[in-house]
């Protein structure tokens, strides 16, 4: 459920996604709980008085954590994905304390799939996206850097990170994962496919 936040956001506001009203910290309390309970299922464009950052109010009450991930193509275009707990999805995860972020995307790659060889070769995109976990709301960031590697080299799944599958995907094989992935995968796919086009 995506939130868009803005002093005027107005010209922000989709055919079916509701506008709300933050004035405050409680009004923005209001609108959390909302969006845990479903209220929004098709997310909400927040908006605030200039006088109330919103965004850094959200961000407070939500524990923040750092994550990287990789749009890794082979010399054929093709592009890894993994199959995780019955989805689709992309080589991600935290970044480590003290670690580099570009450095925790090629880590992450290179444990979830088994490859040792992985070019980084620039930031794609970022997102966010919030859940809960033992009672606890989290705010994470995720940066999605552009990456090359071989298909010579041997792919292997990560079992203990429940990655079932790792494949490299052509064009037609995109478009079937994009029918079967998160909704928070489909604006990186879309800028993956805009920088490789």
């Amino acid at each position: 459920m995506p939130l868009y936040f803005g002093h005027s956001a107005k010209d922000m506001k989709g055919s079916d996604t509701p506008l709300v009203q933050v004035e405050d910290r409680d009004a923005l309390g209001e609108l959390i709980r909302g969006m845990h309970a479903g209220t929004y299922p098709r997310g909400a464009v927040v908006e605030a008085p200039p006088q109330f950052d919103v965004w850094s109010a959200f961000a407070d009450v939500h524990v923040f954590v750092q994550a990287a991930g990789g749009l890794v193509i082979d010399e054929k275009g093709r592009l890894l994905a993994i199959r995780r707990l019955g989805k689709w999805d992309l080589p991600k995860g935290k970044v480590e304390k003290g670690e580099a972020i570009d450095e925790g995307a090629v880590r992450e790659v290179q444990e979830e799939c088994g490859l040792k060889e992985v070019e980084l070769v620039e930031l794609v995109t970022s997102t966010w996206h919030t859940y809960e976990r033992k009672g606890k709301a989290y705010l994470k960031r995720t940066d999605w850097f552009l990456m090359r590697s071989s298909s010579k080299e041997r792919l292997v799944a990560q079992s203990e990170e429940d990655i079932e599958e790792v494949r490299w995907l052509d064009a037609a094989g995109v478009r079937m994962m994009e029918l079967d992935t998160y909704p928070s995968l489909l604006p990186v796919l879309h800028a993956w496919r805009a920088r490789t086009a």
